[in-house]
């Protein structure tokens, strides 16, 4: 699926004042998004919710494997935005998708309050407590912002082989996430729904505003 416009280079937006307009608005709507999700996830740690019945995450006991999941999920992040940043519209695009999930994802958790599965090791992430929330997340479940993340990856990205490591990365993060209770398996399994949806109506509205 082709992103209108992605072959505008950087030159480019900053001679047409619609795209140029767009990418700076874009880019404020993202860094807010991330401000106000920071400040929804300590209103989402305080609050009590229900712990589901998994039958998935009863067959087996939690594994730690915290690093593997950050290195999978840091890595795909520098990867990405290597790749990005070649094309302003899809980076745009990007920034746009990822603020919208956002915004669904913090109407997903409030409209669905759980506490953490039953023997969860919590997955301890210092630049989210130290830039972010400044404390350890156990509730911020449905649904899984890091596999939802890695699959919006794969979508946008137009590189077979980077599409491949997105989408590999994103089914081992959600195994591994499952692996060390992080999540229930309803978090991980919506994740990719929600990522597509939100692409196809980016996508949607794009292709509309650029006839």
């Amino acid at each position: 699926m082709i992103i209108p416009g992605n072959g505008i280079r950087w030159k480019q937006i900053f001679l047409n004042k619609r795209l140029s307009f767009e990418f700076l608005l874009s880019f404020i709507i993202q860094i807010i998004a991330l401000l106000v999700l920071a400040d929804f996830l300590k209103f989402v740690e305080q609050r009590e919710g229900v712990v589901l019945n998994d039958p998935v995450l009863s067959l087996f006991s939690p594994l730690d494997l915290t690093w593997i999941i950050f290195g999978l999920i840091y890595g795909c992040l520098i990867l990405a935005l290597i790749s990005f940043t070649k094309s302003p519209v899809t980076l745009t695009f990007a920034f746009q998708t990822y603020s919208i999930l956002i915004f669904i994802r913090m109407a997903a958790m409030y409209a669905a309050p759980f506490n953490p599965p039953s023997g969860m090791i919590p997955l301890q992430d210092p630049f989210v407590e130290f830039f972010g929330t400044g404390m350890l997340l156990t509730k911020d479940l449905f649904f899984s912002g890091h596999t939802a993340l890695l699959f919006l990856f794969f979508l946008i990205e137009k590189s077979k082989l980077l599409k491949f490591i997105f989408l590999i990365s994103a089914v081992t993060t959600g195994i591994c996430l499952l692996l060390q209770h992080v999540h229930y398996t309803l978090d991980v399994i919506a994740a990719p729904f929600f990522s597509y949806t939100v692409f196809r109506l980016v996508l949607k509205a794009k292709q509309i505003f650029s006839r």
